[in-house]
């Protein structure tokens, strides 16, 4: 007798917050909403015991930790959660890949202000053309430092998350700020 596994809710919590990942990352600029707000299910969904991470908000600490994932520096993270970004020069040590590994950039989640703060243009792949939005709470200058640290394919893939909503910029998207 064939039986078929039954997700939890937690996996299926878990399934659809990385599915929302995806999609975000695939349509950049265009906000995708999460199962629930925080980073708590990005971790969830992400993190696993093969992972690093940087995290600058203590209380998300312990559950990094019950994932089983290692804590790193900033160098050695493979993922990046920033509560908030005060000064861009940790950025210079976010790890950028190199051309023939470029998956070993990091994802850094940041938690930013939606259509709210200064208005960016997007261009690049799964963008038809360009794509304007506001993004707050990003310090003065992260945009150009992004831009300055990123040779494609090297670079690092961001995920900007306010409350339930998720924004992914790839590598390989361009931001200009208007």
């Amino acid at each position: 007798m064939l039986t078929t596994p039954v997700q939890s809710p937690e996996e299926t919590a878990e399934n659809a917050t990385f599915g929302a990942l995806l999609w975000a990352l695939s349509r950049p600029g265009m906000a995708r909403a999460l199962p629930e707000p925080g980073d708590s299910p990005i971790i969830d969904a992400l993190i696993d015991r093969e992972c690093k991470v940087h995290c600058n908000d203590p209380l998300l600490v312990p559950q990094i930790l019950r994932s089983g994932a290692d804590l790193a520096d900033i160098a050695g993270a493979d993922h990046i959660f920033f509560a908030a970004l005060d000064d861009i020069a940790v950025l210079d040590h976010v790890a950028k890949g190199s051309d023939l590994y470029p998956d070993d950039g990091a994802t850094v989640v940041l938690q930013v202000t939606l259509d709210r703060g200064p208005r960016v243009q997007l261009c690049g792949p799964g963008i038809d053309g360009a794509l304007a939005l506001r993004i707050g709470g990003l310090p003065a200058g992260f945009w150009q430092c992004r831009a300055t640290l990123s040779r494609y394919p090297m670079g690092f893939d961001l995920f900007l998350r306010d409350g339930a909503q998720v924004v992914g910029i790839p590598r390989s998207t361009k931001v200009e700020v208007l």
